[in-house]
This record gives C-alpha cells, sequence and structure tokens, in this order.
C-alpha cells in the first residue's frame, strides 16, 4: 500500500486511536470523552468530525475493506506483463504491510463486524469478496490445475495466516518488521504451493 509522508488529518488522527482503543477494550469498553482525550480535543469536539462510534467503527471496517481492494487492483495494473509469480508476491506484499501496520484493524474486525448496520456488514462483505477474487485469479495463473474452489480456500487460509499479526506477541518482541515480513511472505508462497501441488 502507498505510504503517505503528509501529516494524518484530524479525522485520520481520531480513527487511528479510535481502532486502537477498540481493539485493546473492546467498542463498548471505549467511550467517546477517551477517543477525544487521545487526540486532544474534547469527547463532544468529535462529534464535528463522526456521528458517534459507530460512524468511526463503520469507516474503519468498510475502509480498510476499500483500501485492501483498492491496493490490490492497482498492484495488479502496475504488474501488467509480469510473471504471475512476481503478482501473486506483490498481493502478498501489500496484505502483509496491512497485517503488520494495521493490527488493531485486524482485531477489531474480528471482534465487531457484527455491530455494523446490515448495509454496512454487507459492503464490508462485498469488498471482501472481490478482494478475494482478485488473489484467486492470479493464484489459478500460476497454479492452474488447482481448482476455483481449492484456490478460493488457499486464499482464505493464507489470509488467516498473514492476519494472524495480533497474535503473535507485543510488537516490541517480534523480530524485527523485515524478518517478520520475510518470514510471513514465505509462509504464505509454502502455502500456495502446497495447495498447488497437492
Amino acid at each position: 500500500m502507498a505510504t503517505r509522508t503528509d501529516a494524518p488529518t484530524r479525522r485520520e488522527q481520531i480513527l487511528k486511536e479510535a481502532a486502537r482503543l477498540f481493539a485493546d477494550r473492546g467498542f463498548h469498553g471505549v467511550g467517546v470523552d477517551e477517543i477525544g482525550a487521545a487526540v486532544g480535543i474534547s469527547g463532544p469536539g468529535l462529534y464535528r468530525h463522526f456521528a458517534g462510534k459507530d460512524a468511526m467503527l463503520a469507516e474503519l471496517l468498510v475502509g480498510i475493506s476499500g483500501r485492501l481492494l483498492t491496493g490490490a487492483k492497482r498492484r495488479l495494473e502496475e504488474a501488467d506483463g509480469v510473471a504471475p509469480e512476481a503478482v501473486l508476491d506483490s498481493l502478498i506484499e501489500g496484505h502483509i504491510d496491512f497485517a503488520l501496520d494495521d493490527r488493531p484493524l485486524i482485531t477489531l474486525h474480528d471482534r465487531e463486524l457484527d455491530r455494523l448496520r446490515d448495509t454496512d456488514r454487507k459492503l464490508v462483505r462485498q469488498l471482501q469478496r472481490q478482494y478475494v477474487e482478485l488473489w484467486v485469479g492470479v493464484v489459478r495463473e500460476l497454479y492452474p490445475e488447482l481448482a476455483e474452489p481449492a484456490a478460493r480456500s488457499a486464499v482464505h487460509s493464507v489470509f488467516g495466516l498473514l492476519n494472524s499479526t495480533p497474535h503473535l506477541t507485543r510488537a516490541g518482541s517480534l523480530p524485527g518488521r523485515a524478518g517478520t515480513a520475510g518470514l510471513l511472505h514465505r509462509m504464505a508462497r509454502g502455502a500456495f504451493a502446497a495447495a498447488g501441488t497437492g
């Protein structure tokens, strides 16, 4: 995913702190005043940016699903004409960036997705399905003998592996970002290779 060099907006700061607090203590365990204090504004001041906690949660979960899909589409466009192995490597790298840099959002998705309104939850699922299908197409290009249902299962399994980062341990005790990213990448490629030759 592209890295921004400009400072985050106040809205982005609020979302980042909300994600961290929701992941640490649960959606109902965090008050608006606490989120405001984390970014240096009053709790009521948050309402200039969001209608409430539900709106923050929706923007976080819909937002990350949309960013993953957009990032994957961009990687596929940039990799036009490149060998399937390199395309898959690029997709894996993009997802690893998310898994290492947005760990609270993984926890939040696992715990709080059912709290979204039906329309927002359906949108998250729709974006996720599109994201999965991009991967399935690349995996089947690399392993054409792999049937579509098996390729889809393999993609979901690899997502489970990559999205395990919140459970690895505390961030400071991981073997360094580069080392963790390299390990996750090798494991993901190994999983796809095992599925493709099974």
